[in-house]
Order: structure tokens, then sequence, then C-alpha cells
């Protein structure tokens, strides 16, 4: 039923893809690069603004001294910060040692995502330079944390390459997983220094983000063409509802992956409740749709300086390739589809969608909410019937319980009234025998004398 309705979100495969055509995955924070791509088409636009200094008649202005000047103090500065734990300009290049081999047949043996296994290898004596290395990195990084935020994203970035160099013995398994150990060591390190760092206006931004969010929270999931259960979970309504707590735990988070777990972990319940809302499998319009919903409904925390953070320190195979690639590439196009969606996108003319906007009108409740209505009714109804029927058990056994009651006490009186009676006549025999100091005789007369069938009985006395 959904695949004969016009979506207001369409996107290829290829469109998510590196407009370099790398074979990676782009991104619009890049402008549709990877960040490999984007970085090296930043770099030399970056050197060549620094040379375009002297005017047409070869005269250089003051700005632009001002500006080499400048520029120079800041490249000393971060040469100053890599000496510091490198020992030179450059990080150095990887030599093959006895005490080398020795450290990468430890970090070999750690298992998938033993964290706590890498600190304690690192922590040895035999990786006492790699340890010393992070330590001088971190003190630096803090140090120096008034540089700019992308002189910090550079300076992890080249930190990352240089223990990239040191293990590159190791396979692309085993070299991904110690670096996805590197980052979470060095970024929860640094997270309170450089997430919504001050020379960005990632804060502005989020609060500008947060507010677009919220003044759009009237859009229905018809409205975007995402599929829907006719029969939705009674328990939590919202098929997207897993989904939507994943992508609020990503600003809990401190390192990139961890982030970009949470991330991953949305996506894939977005794809669980589209296969229970659609009996056909879902393509990547479905799927970027559902995000758009998903985000929409959750409006998560400071959602730009999350995706920013991401961006400028995660590890670059996590974002180019690979399911976090694919997901986090989705979230960014979810993103920039909000900041620029209009009443075209929705299939509603302009004046409904500015009248929605400011409140003056409201989308009818679509099919969806009618069928939520009409299960709840139901359940309610089946709950109301089964409470009806406790009562009147319960009833039934308070009659029942008074019965017993009743019989017992009956029974009570009865026994005690036959005791009693009992009681007197044996104290009306023990009064009327003529000897007392013979208790068990008079006991046994008086036995014989209300026996009346018994017959003779022999006697010793």
């Amino acid at each position: 039923m959904w695949t004969d309705k016009q979506r207001g979100i369409r996107m290829s495969q290829q469109e998510l893809m590196c407009k370099n055509s790398c074979g990676y995955y782009g991104n619009p924070a890049w402008k549709g690069f990877c960040s490999k791509c984007w970085r090296e088409r930043a770099r030399p636009a970056e050197a060549h603004r620094q040379d375009a200094r002297v005017t047409g008649d070869g005269t250089p202005p003051t700005f632009s001294k001002f500006e080499e000047k400048k520029n120079m103090e800041k490249g000393r500065r971060i040469n100053t910060m890599r000496r510091l734990f490198w020992g030179s300009p450059s990080p150095p290049k990887s030599e093959p040692s006895d005490s080398q081999i020795n450290v990468l047949k430890a970090f070999r043996k750690l298992e998938p995502g033993d964290f706590t296994g890498f600190l304690k290898t690192l922590r040895s004596p035999s990786s006492q330079r790699l340890q010393s290395r992070c330590t001088a990195f971190l003190n630096t990084m803090e140090a120096y944390h008034d540089l700019p935020i992308q002189k910090h994203s550079d300076l992890v970035q080249d930190f990352y390459q240089s223990f990239a160099d040191y293990f590159s013995s190791f396979s692309d398994a085993e070299l991904t997983q110690t670096m996805e150990h590197v980052e979470k060591l060095i970024m929860t390190r640094l997270h309170k220094w450089v997430f919504c760092h001050d020379s960005c206006d990632d804060e502005q931004k989020d609060l500008t983000l947060q507010r677009r969010i919220r003044s759009l929270n009237w859009v229905t999931p018809q409205m975007l063409g995402v599929p829907f259960p006719e029969v939705q979970n009674a328990i939590t309504g919202d098929p997207f509802l897993p989904a939507i707590t994943a992508i609020i735990e990503m600003d809990a988070k401190r390192a990139p992956q961890d982030k970009l777990v949470c991330v991953s972990k949305c996506s894939q319940h977005v794809f669980e409740a589209l296969s229970v809302s659609n009996s056909e499998p879902a393509n990547a319009d479905d799927f970027l749709s559902a995000l758009v919903y998903v985000v929409l409904k959750a409006n998560p925390p400071r959602l730009h300086s999350n995706m920013q953070y991401v961006i400028r320190f995660g590890l670059p195979h996590s974002l180019m390739a690979g399911e976090s690639g694919y997901y986090f590439t989705n979230l960014s196009c979810a993103v920039a589809f909000i900041e620029k969606l209009d009443g075209p996108a929705l299939n509603l003319s302009q004046e409904e969608f500015d009248g929605y906007m400011r409140r003056r009108q409201a989308p009818a409740a679509g099919g969806g909410r009618q069928d939520i209505a009409c299960e709840t009714h139901r359940l309610l109804d089946e709950l109301t019937a089964r409470q009806e029927r406790l009562d009147r058990g319960v009833g039934d056994l308070n009659v029942q319980l008074r019965t017993w009651v009743q019989a017992v006490h009956t029974q009570i009186d009865q026994a005690t009234s036959q005791l009693t009676m009992v009681q007197e006549e044996l104290k009306d025999l023990s009064s009327s025998s003529p000897s007392s100091s013979y208790p068990d005789s008079t006991v046994s007369e008086q036995l014989v004398l209300t026996d009346q069938h018994a017959g003779p009985q022999d006697s010793d006395c």
C-alpha cells in the first residue's frame, strides 16, 4: 500500500557516495566528499589563500602580513606540540626490533572489545614508550586547549596515523580493533576539552536545530511516507520507540565510536520496525524517511555537536566505509533534510505548511491513529470484562468462606456441648460413689454401670 504513494525523500545509493568517486561514503558536512577527499581538498585551498597575499601592484597589504605572522605562530605551536611527544616535527617511522615485536604480540592476544585488557597491556613495561606518547599527547592537548577546534582535530588525526604506522604489520581487523581502543582512550580524556569548543558555534547551531525540530513536531509518518503498522504493540505503541531511545543515548557517550554504536543501534531498530510495518523488504527511501521521523520524534540533545564531534575526532575508516559509515551518512542526510524541510517535500502546499508551522491548524489524525484508538478501546473493554469476572469470583469465594466458617463454628459448639454433658455425668457419678479413696475402682464401677449391654465382668475384689 505504501509503494503507490509518493515519498518526500528519495535518495539513491550513488548519491550517498563521495563526489570524488573514491568509493567511500560522503557527508553533507563535507559537501558530499568523504573525510579523506575533504581534507585533501581543504588543505591546498588554505595554502593557496596564504600564498595569494600580493596585490596587483606587487605591494603586500598590511593585513596579509598580519595573517602570515599569525599563521607562522600557529604553525610553530603545532610543531612544538608534535616535538613534545614525537621528538620531531613529523611522526617517526617504526623500525622493527625485539621490544616492538613483543609489544605487537601482546596487543595481538587481546580479545575484540577488551578495553580493560588493552589498558593493562599499554601499562606494561614493554609498552612504556607507547604509554609515554599517549600521556605526553594528552597533557599537551590539555595545555593547548585554547587552539582552534580544527587544529585539535588535525592533531588527533595525526596521532591516529602515527599509531596506525606503528601497528602497520597488523591485519586490517587487528588494526581496526587496536585503533578503536586508542580512540576510546584518547577521546574519553579529551572530551571535556574539545566537545562544544569555544572556538566554534556548535552550541548555537544545537539550539537552532532543536527549535527547528520542535517546530516540526506536527509532522506525521504519513506525510513522510513512513510505513506504519496497522496493529501496533499494546505496550510500546510506537514501533520506532527503541530507535528513538537509542539516538537519544548518543549524547551520554564520550568516545566517537560509542556514539556511532548508538547510531547503528538506532538504524537497526528502524529496519526492524520497517520489517514489522511492511510486508515488503525495506529500501533506502523507507529507511531515510523513517530515520527523519525518528529524529523529529526524539529531538536528540546536542545533535549537531555530537555529529561534528564524531566527524572531527572519529577514526576515518569508521566514517568512510562499513555499516557505521552508511548509517552516519544517512543520519547526516536526515538532519540536512530537516533543516531544509518545506511544504512540497511533505506533499503540502506552502499555505498549509505555513499554517502548521504557525499553529493555525493541525493535521487530521490518520488511519494509524484511529487504529490505535480502536485497539485501545478494545483492550479497555477486555480488561473491564476480566475485572468483572474477577469480582464475581471474589464474591463467590467470600460466600463459600462464610459458609465454611459457620459450619466449623457449629461443629465446635456441638463438640463443646457434648463435652460439657460428659463432664457433668462424670461429676454426678463421682459424687454418688460411697468410696472416694479408690478412684480407679470407682471409675471402673462407673464404666461397668454405664454399659448396660455388657455381660457379667470378673472381678478380683
